[in-house]
C-alpha cells in the first residue's frame, strides 16, 4: 500500500509542476479564449464582391482597420469558410509587404489599390513562414482568401473588387 501511495504521490506532483509551467508560460488558455482566438467574428462581417472573367463573386470579410487589427490579421486561426475573407485596410497607397507568421491558413493575397483594382496576386502563400510577400505596386488594400480561390475564380490583375473603402 505504501508503494502505491508514493507513485501516486509522485505522479500527482509531476502532473501539478507540468500544468504550472504550461500555465506559467501562456501556452495553455481559457476554452473561451482558445475559441475565440480560433474563430473569425461573426457579427461585423462585410459583403465585398470581385468581378473577374468567370463573373462576379461574393465574400464575407472581417475588415482590419486598426494597426493592431492589421498585425494579428488571420494569425492562429485554423479555419475559414470558402466564402470568407480577410480585408487589409492601409488607408493610404503604398507599397505593402504581408508574411505568413503565426498564420496556419495557406492563402491568396490580393493587393489592390485605391480604385478597387487588383494591381497583384500573391498564391498559395506557405502557412508559417517568415516569407516577405511584396505588393509590387502601390496597394491600398490586402485581400486574404483561401489558397486556391484566385485560381479557382480565375482572378488575375486587373480585375475589379468592389467594396465601400474603395472609391468608384
Amino acid at each position: 500500500m505504501a508503494q502505491f501511495s508514493v507513485r501516486f504521490t509522485r505522479a500527482l506532483v509531476c502532473l501539478l509542476i507540468g500544468t504550472s509551467l504550461l500555465l506559467g508560460s501562456g501556452m495553455v488558455l481559457h476554452p473561451r479564449q482558445a475559441k475565440a482566438q480560433a474563430q473569425p467574428a461573426e457579427a461585423g462581417l462585410e459583403t465585398l464582391s470581385i468581378t473577374t472573367s468567370c463573373g462576379s463573386h461574393k465574400f464575407s470579410v472581417e475588415v482590419m482597420r486598426t494597426d493592431e487589427e492589421r498585425a494579428k490579421g488571420l494569425m492562429f486561426r485554423r479555419f475559414m469558410p470558402q466564402d470568407r475573407g480577410m480585408l487589409f485596410d492601409f488607408k493610404r497607397e503604398e507599397q505593402v509587404a504581408m508574411w505568413m507568421k503565426n498564420t496556419y491558413l495557406s492563402l491568396d493575397m490580393l493587393f489592390i489599390d485605391r480604385t478597387g483594382k487588383i494591381v497583384n496576386i500573391a498564391q498559395n502563400a506557405e502557412p508559417l513562414s517568415e516569407r516577405i510577400i511584396p505588393s509590387g505596386a502601390p496597394t491600398y488594400a490586402v485581400l486574404e482568401l483561401n489558397a486556391g480561390v484566385a485560381k479557382k475564380l480565375a482572378m488575375k490583375i486587373g480585375d475589379k473588387v468592389e467594396h465601400s473603402m474603395f472609391r468608384k
